[in-house]
């Protein structure tokens, strides 16, 4: 599992892509249909047709990553199909990278801290 540091944007793409398209292709893709810059250090997350794939993108300062994963049984929970981009926190990627219900994850507010004196 590779984690993501709580600090990244990270945006899922609710339409389905072709999954030929390799890391030249969706970087093309971010910026011509989902207007945002590719290389911006931003994590992108794309779904297949069939649900069961997944492809995620991203500039890491020295080269784009593209990353691919098959759940072998089941199918990747996914947001409603439409067209935009949605965004997930860390802990709801690594959920929808196991293949579990990452919309049951709901960050608590936690009030921020305040100097003493």
């Amino acid at each position: 599992m590779i984690a993501a540091s709580a600090g990244v944007r990270i945006m899922i793409a609710t339409r389905p892509v072709d999954f030929r398209k390799g890391a030249d292709g969706l970087a093309a893709l971010v910026r011509e249909q989902l207007h945002d810059d590719p290389f911006a250090g931003t994590i992108f997350v794309f779904r297949s047709k069939r649900a069961d794939r997944l492809k995620i993108f991203a500039w890491d300062g020295s080269g784009l990553v593209l990353l691919w994963k098959r759940l072998e049984h089941s199918a990747f929970r996914w947001p409603p199909i439409s067209d935009g981009v949605m965004r997930l926190s860390a802990s709801q990627l690594a959920a929808l990278m196991d293949g579990l219900d990452w919309s049951r994850l709901h960050a608590r507010y936690i009030a921020q801290p305040s100097a003493t004196s």
